[in-house]
C-alpha cells in the first residue's frame, strides 16, 4: 500500500492512531510505503518546521518506514525543476498512491495547490500564498518560505481513495465553499468533487460550515 501523507496539525492525531494500530499488530504495516506529498522548498530536511522532520517523528519513525519504503521531496534542490520530474517520475513507477491523506486550507488550497487561474496538474513549483506563509510550521520562520514543491490536483484525483481531514473554525468557510459542489480552481479543494473515493472528517468547529450544504 502507498499512503500519500500530508503533513500539519490536523493530521497528527490520525497519525497517532496509526502508531497505537502498528504495536498492536505490526503485520499490518509491513508493506506500507509512504510518500511525502509536498514540501517548504529552502528548508533544511532536519529544521523542525520541514514536512520532513515532521513525517520522521509523527508517521516514518513510529510506524518504522525506512530505506526504498519512503519517498519524499528534496527541500533545497539545485534544479527545483529537475526535482518535480523526479518525483513525478517515481509516483508513475511506483503509483497509484493508495490512500491520499489531505488537510484542507483555510484559502481552499490542497497540498500547496493555491487558489489560481489555472492548476498544473502534475509535481510543481508553487508560489506560497501570504496566508500559506503564515501556517503554523513556519510562522516562526524569518523570512518565511515562498515557494513550496508540491504534488498536483492530477496527482490527487489519481489516488485510488482520499482520505480529507479539516479542523479548525478557520478552515470552515473553506469547507463551506468546497462542500457547495462547484468545481473551481480558485478553490482548489472543490476538484475532489471529481474523485469517486473521497470522504471528509472534521471536527464540531470546521463542521459549523456544513448545515444547509448539499450532501
Amino acid at each position: 500500500m502507498l499512503l500519500g501523507a500530508v503533513t500539519g496539525e490536523t493530521p497528527t492525531r490520525t497519525y497517532e492512531r496509526l502508531a497505537r494500530m502498528k504495536a498492536a499488530e505490526p503485520r499490518l504495516f509491513r508493506r506500507l510505503r509512504v510518500l511525502k506529498l509536498d514540501e517548504w522548498m529552502g528548508v533544511p530536511p532536519r529544521h523542525p518546521g520541514s514536512c520532513e522532520a515532521y513525517l520522521r517523528e509523527h508517521l516514518l519513525g513510529p510506524l518504522d518506514v525506512t530505506g526504498a519504503r519512503y519517498q519524499g521531496w528534496r527541500s533545497q534542490p539545485k534544479d527545483p525543476e529537475a526535482e518535480c520530474t523526479r518525483v513525478g517520475r517515481w509516483l508513475a513507477d511506483h503509483g497509484p498512491i493508495d490512500l491520499c491523506v489531505l488537510g484542507l486550507g483555510r484559502n481552499g488550497h490542497l497540498l500547496m495547490n493555491e487558489p489560481a487561474a489555472s492548476l498544473p496538474p502534475g509535481p510543481h513549483v508553487a508560489r506560497l500564498s501570504p496566508s500559506t506563509r503564515r501556517h503554523s510550521m513556519i510562522q516562526a520562520m524569518k523570512p518565511s518560505p515562498r515557494y513550496g514543491l508540491t504534488m498536483g490536483l492530477g496527482d490527487i484525483l489519481g489516488s485510488r481513495a482520499i482520505l480529507l481531514l479539516v479542523s479548525g473554525r478557520h478552515k470552515a468557510a473553506a469547507l463551506r465553499r468546497m462542500l457547495e459542489g462547484r468545481v473551481s480552481t480558485r478553490s482548489p479543494a472543490s476538484f475532489l468533487w471529481l474523485h469517486p473515493d473521497v470522504t471528509v472528517f472534521c471536527d464540531r468547529a470546521a463542521g459549523g460550515a456544513i448545515e444547509g450544504t448539499r450532501p
